[in-house]
């Protein structure tokens, strides 16, 4: 039986991830639907541009995950830039964003869990898609229960297959284009061009959406500062796994995406609703191309699903630790594992994927929404936590192994890149109540994270970027 009493509770996690698994995790870890499903929607609203919006959020990806590495070398912590924030800017703040962290992932649990019922509704119809999804929930919430060294190994094969199927279209689809494979032809970019309206068909402003779309097949990057504190060289790994998401964003997104804009025309009318790959895989005329693609992305929804709990889990037991959530949350197992906060982030979830099956669709679009902004905020407060937090260092005369680029002026730069993407998301109207429900949410907990911590006694920091 679990148990959750405080008499084996240390209240420490357990270093239980080997290098291996936060390499792994590292790479392919929060590589889910989003990619290999998702893809499909912003190349079919962007056209061939659609890779534009690609490079433009890899490159904030790079420079976010360079201003984090810098914070998480210098000083792990499970808690990340939640924690950082609650240092640089002031308690508020990291409650504010570890909480709406915490409940981004809590709803990522039912999206996931919900794709991979989809498909083995498909396999076996006579059981509902939501028996499916909870089904799945329990299972992937075993492997967070016992401990970390076990979700890190499912993760590592999890992870592995991911980045061998990628790996494998990329080199068909490569294969295919250089007319390698006799009787698989497609027409190359170029004939798409020609015909199909040039690289962007839909003009700029398509582009800018696509962007948005594609920031949240990115958003989980920085969850490897989270897991590599869980292990025997946190800075290390951290560091490692930082100065690798330049690489690992060029070959699983940038080729791959390269590799569907050259073969699927972009009004394909079947690409949003199969999927990039699997169209893709169909216009090579590769056999069982829906099967495959069903078992890949039944694996890769698995594999984020399973770390949704685990970074859920450990953004709750950071706020327990700080005395920004129920104590209950911090306390942990005999083998280092808070499971409160794992049972606790699980069951709502599962709750939630319950509600999104028997509630009117109107309430479950209107959660998605909660958090449609949530990486874009997340990423801000990361790049104001290191402007601050760099001077904090330097004042303390701590050394700073692993620095940002061109500081501050890059980190000046994505500050108001981020702001500028928010104000275009306010004025867009599809995208308007996603950004507007965020900001909501947001300034709502941030009300609550100020008496919080007034009732704590910890001063309230007015936050700056000067």
């Amino acid at each position: 039986m679990i148990s959750l009493g405080s008499k084996d509770s240390s209240g420490q996690l357990a270093q239980g991830f080997k290098p291996r698994h936060v390499t792994m995790l590292s790479i392919a870890g929060i590589i889910g639907a989003g990619l290999f499903v998702g893809s499909g929607h912003a190349i079919a609203a962007a056209g061939p541009a659609a890779i534009l919006a690609y490079v433009l959020s890899g490159l904030l990806v790079i420079l976010v995950m360079r201003m984090l590495g810098e914070m998480a070398v210098a000083n792990p912590d499970t808690g990340s830039f939640s924690t950082y924030a609650d240092q640089a800017i002031g308690p508020w703040a990291g409650f504010t964003i570890g909480w709406m962290y915490w409940w981004f992932w809590v709803l990522v649990i039912p999206i996931e869990a919900l794709a991979a019922g989809h498909v083995l509704n498909n396999w076996l119809p006579m059981v509902d898609t939501w028996l499916f999804a909870l089904l799945s929930i329990i299972v992937l919430a075993a492997t967070n229960l016992f401990s970390v060294a076990k979700y890190g190994e499912f993760e590592f094969w999890f992870a592995l297959f991911k980045v061998v199927a990628i790996i494998a279209f990329i080199s068909l689809g490569a294969a295919v284009l250089m007319g390698w494979v006799p009787e698989r032809e497609v027409s190359g970019l170029g004939r798409l061009l020609e015909t199909q309206g040039g690289f962007a068909p839909n003009g700029v402003s398509a582009v800018v959406g696509a962007f948005i779309t594609v920031m949240f097949s990115f958003i989980g990057t920085e969850a490897v500062t989270i897991a590599a504190a869980e292990s025997q060289s946190p800075a290390r790994n951290i560091a490692k796994a930082t100065r690798s998401v330049i690489w690992r964003i060029g070959v699983f997104y940038l080729l791959s995406i390269a590799v569907i804009i050259s073969i699927v025309p972009w009004n394909d009318p079947q690409l949003a609703s199969v999927g990039s790959y699997q169209r893709a895989l169909e216009l090579m005329n590769i056999p069982h191309a829906k099967l495959m693609m069903d078992v890949v992305v039944l694996v890769a929804v698995a594999s984020c699903m399973n770390s949704s709990i685990y970074i859920a889990s450990r953004m709750l037991f950071s706020l327990g630790k700080r005395g920004e959530a129920p104590r209950q949350v911090k306390l942990t197992s005999a083998v280092g594992v808070p499971r409160a906060a794992v049972i606790a982030s699980t069951v709502l979830g599962a709750v939630i994927t319950v509600v999104s099956h028997f509630a009117p669709a109107g309430l479950f679009q209107f959660l998605l929404a909660s958090s449609g902004a949530i990486a874009l905020l997340v990423y801000l407060v990361i790049a104001v936590s290191q402007l601050r937090m760099r001077r904090m260092l330097l004042k303390q005369k701590v050394e700073l192994t692993f620095r940002m680029w061109l500081f501050p002026w890059l980190t000046y730069l994505v500050i108001v890149f981020i702001s500028a993407a928010l104000g275009v998301m306010l004025v867009t109207p599809e995208h308007r109540a996603e950004v507007t429900t965020t900001i909501g949410l947001a300034l709502v907990i941030s009300f609550i994270g100020i008496i919080t911590t007034r009732q704590h006694g910890q001063p309230v920091k007015v936050p700056s970027v000067g």
